[in-house]
């Protein structure tokens, strides 16, 4: 196995500084669209979020790495790989499945119980990964510390900001709701453009050695989603909700832990890379969904 990408510069203070403030204000955006109702559906859809949350922070680790077994890929893409499956559900799998006339519901509560699960679970599974896959050349330490507090300041710091903006002040919360969603879309491109620019010198290396893993992991990640929830009985509507939560991840969480934490741009591309692939495939379910609705 190929251990690492060589000549890999990590990126300046004000891009991570720039990166950070960019999540906040993504994480800020899911919270003005969130109530305490969304957090109490888990009791009354508890199989539905159960299916969900099975999927998206147990089984998607797990093929993850099977799949980098598989493909035998280099260290650093094989801990990208593990970062972005840390990373389950981000605020644009709301608009999907409400695109592919899912059950919006379900996708709003997935993205928020798993936004706050994950401030425990990240830093473990970047933890295992780094143990896992890093060469001794890289000298990484898994600040395991650093990373959990990161995640709080930029998830649940974020997060009870915009619901308490939500609840105290909708009418602000409203008007802010769509200008963030837009800002936020801007922000995904915007970093993903300053990535590769970053990494230009080895991005056709890059995408060659990690497009079929990343395709590989997204598909499979909806195909298990979708089985799995028709498994256990759910509906139609539930089970496409599931299929597109487990197939798409926060990739701009994935490149913050990778660039911010671990100052390794070259972590950061299998999330870009992803980022950019998901809503192709998406476009899939969404097509079923919208023609079975109608």
């Amino acid at each position: 196995m190929e251990f690492c990408y060589q000549n890999v510069q990590p990126m300046d203070n004000t891009a991570t500084a720039i990166l950070a403030i960019s999540l906040i204000i993504i994480m800020t955006g899911m919270g003005l669209s969130l109530t305490v109702d969304d957090f109490r559906r888990v009791l009354k859809f508890p199989k539905a979020v159960f299916i969900g949350f099975l999927n998206q922070i147990i089984l998607l680790p797990i093929i993850a790495y099977l799949l980098i077994g598989v493909f035998n890929v280099n260290a650093s893409l094989a801990i990208g790989i593990m970062i972005l499956s840390a990373c389950p559900g981000g605020p644009t799998s709301n608009l999907l499945t409400n695109l592919a006339k899912g059950d919006t519901a379900l996708s709003v509560t997935l993205t928020a119980i798993n936004s706050l699960v994950t401030i425990i679970t990240i830093p473990l599974i970047v933890n295992f990964s780094l143990h896992e896959f890093a060469s001794e050349s890289m000298e990484i330490n898994a600040p395991v510390g650093k990373i959990a507090g990161s995640l709080v300041a930029i998830i649940a710091v974020p997060l009870a900001i915009g619901m308490t903006l939500n609840k105290y002040k909708s009418s602000l919360a409203a008007k802010l709701d769509k200008p963030v969603k837009i800002a936020s879309v801007v922000v995904l491109v915007v970093i993903i453009v300053g990535l590769a620019i970053k990494e230009r010198a080895q991005l056709v290396e890059y995408v060659r050695d990690s497009w079929m893993i990343v395709l590989a992991l997204n598909v499979t990640t909806m195909v298990v989603g979708f089985i799995t929830a028709k498994l256990a009985k759910l509906s139609f509507k539930q089970a496409l909700t599931i299929c597109l939560e487990s197939g798409n991840q926060n990739g701009t969480l994935a490149i913050h832990v990778a660039v911010a934490s671990l100052a390794r741009p070259d972590f950061a591309i299998a999330g870009a890379i992803y980022s950019l692939m998901m809503y192709f495939t998406a476009s899939i379910p969404i097509m079923i969904g919208s023609k079975k609705n109608k």
